[in-house]
């Protein structure tokens, strides 16, 4: 987690980001939809468009909005960081006292915002949406999906009914602190646990894609496995790495040398010869291995004092910024 600028404070109501990659054909529409949700309420508010690299012409299409609607504010990335550093970027700027995201592709539903935004209200500090009735295909995004979501959910005790869920709303505080990396932006929940939040999760709508293509594919849920091994080392063992490096290789070396006295026992009282006996050097593999887990571990114990939020290095850069 990262420390709060001493100088910010929330100026406005309401901040909607939105990360938008090759959606030309939905980013206006779905601006108003939020604009028109967004009057309804009246309350102060942004909406935070930030084009992750865009190919076609999403990002004209987003300055033709900002130009017409002074609430609108346009983020122009360099080149295509992901989804993880557009969320990352819409919270470094925005100025709500809470801070909705959601997809641009329309199948997200802002009218489901007051809901979120009235849980928050509640006490919350992060309230998710639960897409309950997902209009996606099933082999290729429901079922990997669920599977997912149970994984996600039993992996870092942090019980949701679903992880992929771009609709949330955060209060300032927390949105504000949230390290990303990579594409963690899925693991916010289980990320900003750490840090003793209060999490409630609401049924949002969720609406077929009525233009554009999907940027999700099956490829994800391995990327998901890998990134779910990154969260569950550093929810667990961020701060003491030895323990887990150690614990590995404590094993194998004990292993290791187990196999090598019951080898030296046969050798030196039965006089079995140890020649031809593969075992022996699986003893030695062992215990090296052993022995170089624990290497690991005392060296990521020095290092971890320099992770990420000491470097306080950004993920992205911007090229510009249309607006405020």
């Amino acid at each position: 987690m990262r420390k709060l600028k001493d100088d910010f404070k929330p100026d406005l109501d309401i901040s909607v980001v939105l990360p938008v990659y090759n959606e030309e054909e939905n980013i206006i529409e779905m601006h108003a939809e939020i604009d028109a949700v967004m009057q309804k309420m009246g309350q102060r508010y942004e909406i935070i468009f930030v084009n992750d690299g865009s190919s076609d012409n999403t990002l004209e299409r987003m300055v033709e909005i900002q130009k017409s609607d002074p609430n609108s504010v346009v983020v122009e990335f360099r080149r295509n960081f992901g989804q993880t550093a557009a969320m990352a970027a819409g919270f470094d700027l925005a100025r709500g006292e809470i801070i909705i995201t959601m997809d641009a592709d329309r199948q997200n539903d802002p009218r489901d915002i007051p809901d979120l935004v009235a849980k928050v209200g509640e006490g919350y500090d992060l309230v998710c949406g639960w897409r309950h009735e997902r209009q996606d295909g099933l082999w290729l995004r429901l079922i990997p999906s669920k599977i997912a979501n149970k994984l996600i959910s039993y992996t870092t005790d942090v019980k949701l009914h679903d992880y992929g869920c771009s609709l949330k709303a955060f209060r300032w505080e927390v949105a504000k602190q949230l390290s990303m990396y990579g594409e963690m932006h899925r693991f916010i929940p289980a990320i900003a646990s750490w840090v003793g939040v209060k999490i409630a999760e609401v049924k949002v709508n969720h609406r077929a894609r009525v233009a554009g293509v999907s940027k999700y594919g099956i490829s994800r849920t391995f990327r998901v496995i890998l990134d779910l091994i990154t969260v569950k080392f550093l929810m667990n063992f961020s701060a003491r790495p030895l323990q887990f490096f150690g614990a590995i290789g404590l094993g194998s070396t004990v292993i290791g040398l187990l196999i090598g006295l019951t080898l030296s026992y046969q050798k030196l009282i039965m006089g079995i010869g140890l020649g031809d006996r593969p075992l022996l050097l699986l003893a030695i593999l062992l215990v090296l291995i052993g022995l170089q887990f624990i290497t690991v571990g005392l060296v990521a114990e020095m290092i971890t004092r320099t992770y990420h939020e000491s470097q306080d290095k950004p993920i992205y850069t911007i090229r510009n910024i249309f607006g405020r």
